[in-house]
């Protein structure tokens, strides 16, 4: 196991067993997050210069395919404009971010929270950054479902006869 310095004290790397679909589900949730959210939950993590930058914020445009009643050929639906962004900590830990649209500050601050999950600080970053965006995602999602529930008509059928 190697160390990495990260706010302000020496911590051991992860071994890199980190499952691929938490981590999946991690990205998503923060390409998923509000303009300037990541940003003000990310805490302090020390000097900026330990972050490397491997590929500055670059925007680009992926293709979108679809499927015809999700089983049908597919088919290219358009362009989308995406943002990437990746970056190298002291210790060697990589931390990746794509999101939609071309929120630099964004890209910029979602990198550094993927590698820091990656490092011995994960609990840390955990609690600060991807905790509070889930549950906050679960709020606005019951928010939406209650105000759906509130227009919801129930269709009954009479039979003939009855009144």
């Amino acid at each position: 196991m190697s160390s990495c310095i990260v706010i302000g004290k020496v911590v051991e790397m992860k071994d890199c067993g980190e499952p691929h679909a938490e981590r999946r589900a991690r990205r998503g949730l923060l390409a998923r997050a509000p303009e300037g959210r990541i940003s003000t939950l990310l805490p302090e993590t020390g000097d900026r210069s330990a972050f490397t930058r491997l590929r500055p914020p670059e925007i680009g445009s992926v293709m979108v395919r679809g499927r015809a009643g999700a089983t049908g050929a597919p088919f290219n639906l358009g362009e989308m404009t995406v943002i990437r962004c990746a970056l190298r900590l002291g210790c060697g830990t990589v931390g990746h971010a794509w999101l939609m649209g071309r929120r630099k500050p964004c890209a910029e601050a979602a990198a550094p929270t993927d590698a820091l999950m990656q490092t011995g600080v994960a609990g840390y970053i955990r609690s600060a950054v991807p905790d509070p965006l889930k549950k906050e995602r679960a709020e606005l999602r019951l928010a939406r479902a209650e105000n759906a529930s509130a227009t919801k008509v129930d269709f009954f059928a009479m039979a003939p006869g009855e009144d």
